[in-house]
């Protein structure tokens, strides 16, 4: 049966409107978006009012692949390399063998409390082993929480590189239950294959991003959007056609192209934000529309057996196994831990052995979802209160709630006061401030125009003769100069007295 273009619309415009309006709920009262996401379709599922029949794992596999390729990537584009690298071997030794223990452990006891075989149980366990760190801090920042220290980096490196790795564990095991691959010995080398490719094509497309996006004059500054969206997608769909990792590709493409500078960095950062939270919405009103709640019943009590195992023993055996020699105390090894947060990517990969057509593929996909309704609702609802217990979040600094931009923070004894005339010549000239190519380090104070100043708005366009006034460390003196077409007037700033012009300096 089909329905007119317009009944489909309003129905998806129905859906996505009330998406939005669940997520300010979930802002105010703490609960995590996905369960809101979820519950939304399975209401207007089949089995709930809105009886919308939808049966379809082959469409549902696709969306999410494509929407978990572009959260990934705007997980990479937005993550400080500088603040993650401090933490890249734990955080990267968390996301593969981590996960290989708790796919261990979680498929041992599948095996005793289903009933299934032990490839059918590891494979449950390969499904669930990855976390979904974006309703963590969604949670986090609902409640105004900041989790201290090496925290928040560790657990956003683990959330964006662990999804590979499940990804990897999942179709091994459904190639082993089909007959595809013959043992797991042959897993082993295309392992290291997949990730090598996936890292290597993902750094790749990450600098080319950014060079195309720096060299492309394009005339449209929303062509700027559609250039990444397109390479986003060129970077997951390539990898993968030679063998890599796409979803490694992506995320590293994001990540090395987030520590580049580039034209429109803000706004194109603001575009897969938004479009990030467009795709989550999507796969998870799909993945709601998958499951017929009535069949949840059957396999709850074996779901929540599975939920409470990984949440309390699974997840914190992988967490002290690998962190065991890590400088890291034992409350922020019980946070990492509790930290465990199932989401979007098991839902996703439990729709696999529904499309390769494995025998217990309807169960495993009921088990799975009961698992992670179990784990947002303990674990996401409780995470403010057990991070205040630990005594391991931090007051509310110059991070700002809502995903806002952390101030630029300049060293004092190499940072300096600059004041640039901008030349008829330079290429600053007509772009909006927030578009500038300027160092992520870089605060632009003042802008002085037809003897007016006033503090810049990061949508001002910039003219030619305007005085910008920058505070920025010395050694992008030259940078900056050649940006604005001038060589700066140095501001000598003291303690006990304002700013005064001292001289001016040739790049």
């Amino acid at each position: 049966m089909t329905f007119p273009i317009e009944y489909l619309m309003l129905g998806a415009s129905a859906l996505l409107f009330l998406s939005v309006i669940a997520s300010k709920a979930s802002w105010r009262f703490g609960v995590p978006s996905l369960l809101l996401f979820l519950a939304i379709g399975m209401l207007a599922g089949s089995d709930g009012p809105g009886g919308i029949h939808f049966d379809n794992p082959p469409l549902a596999q696709s969306l999410g692949v494509v929407a978990l390729a572009f959260i990934l990537f705007a997980g990479g584009l937005d993550t400080e390399w500088r603040r993650v690298r401090q933490v890249l071997g734990k955080g990267l030794i968390l996301s593969t063998l981590g996960v290989g223990i708790t796919a261990l452990l979680v498929g041992w006891y599948a095996t005793a409390v289903l009933k299934v075989s032990w490839l059918e149980g590891l494979l449950i366990g390969s499904i669930v082993s990855s976390t979904d760190a974006a309703a963590v801090f969604a949670v986090l920042r609902s409640r105004n929480v900041r989790l201290r220290g090496q925290l928040k980096p560790l657990l956003e490196l683990e959330s964006g590189s662990n999804d590979p790795m499940a990804v990897f564990l999942t179709v091994g095991l459904i190639g082993l239950l089909t007959g595809a691959t013959a043992s797991v010995v042959d897993l082993i080398p295309r392992f290291f294959l997949q990730m090598a490719l996936g890292a290597g094509l993902g750094y790749g497309m990450g600098t080319a991003m950014a060079w195309l996006v720096n060299r492309l004059q394009l005339e449209y500054d929303g062509l700027y959007l559609v250039l990444t969206f397109s390479l986003v997608l060129l970077a997951y769909s390539a990898t993968a056609t030679v063998g890599g990792n796409g979803f490694l590709a992506v995320y590293m493409a994001g990540l090395i192209m987030g520590r580049s500078q580039f034209r429109r960095k803000r706004s194109v950062m603001q575009f897969h934000d938004g479009l990030a939270w467009l795709m989550q919405i999507v796969m998870f009103l799909t993945l709601g529309l998958q499951v017929f709640p009535s069949q949840l019943v059957p396999v709850a009590s074996a779901g929540l057996l599975l939920a409470l195992f990984l949440m309390v023993c699974a997840r914190p055996i992988a967490v002290f196994t690998t962190l065991s020699f890590a400088r890291i105390s034992l409350r922020e090894k019980i946070m990492v831990a509790w930290v465990g947060l199932r989401g979007a990517v098991p839902i996703i990969l439990a729709t696999f052995p529904l499309v390769a057509g494995i025998e217990q593929a309807p169960m495993i996909f009921n088990v799975v979802f009961f698992i992670v309704l179990t784990s947002v609702l303990l674990q996401g609802t409780s995470i403010p209160l057990v991070a205040r217990w630990l005594k391991v979040d931090a007051p509310l600094s110059t991070e700002s709630s809502g995903g806002m931009p952390e101030i630029p923070t300049v060293r004092t004894d190499t940072g300096a006061l600059m004041e640039f005339r901008i030349a008829l010549s330079s290429k600053a000239v007509g772009e909006r401030l927030s578009d500038l190519d300027l160092p992520s380090e870089a605060l632009a104070v003042l802008v002085i125009r037809q003897g007016q100043s006033f503090a810049p708005p990061a949508s001002l366009e910039l003219q030619a003769n305007d005085t910008l006034v920058i505070f920025a460390d010395r050694a992008w003196i030259g940078k900056l100069s050649a940006m604005f077409g001038s060589p700066p007037i140095m501001k000598e700033m003291k303690e006990d007295s304002p700013p005064r012009e001292v001289r001016q300096v040739q790049a």
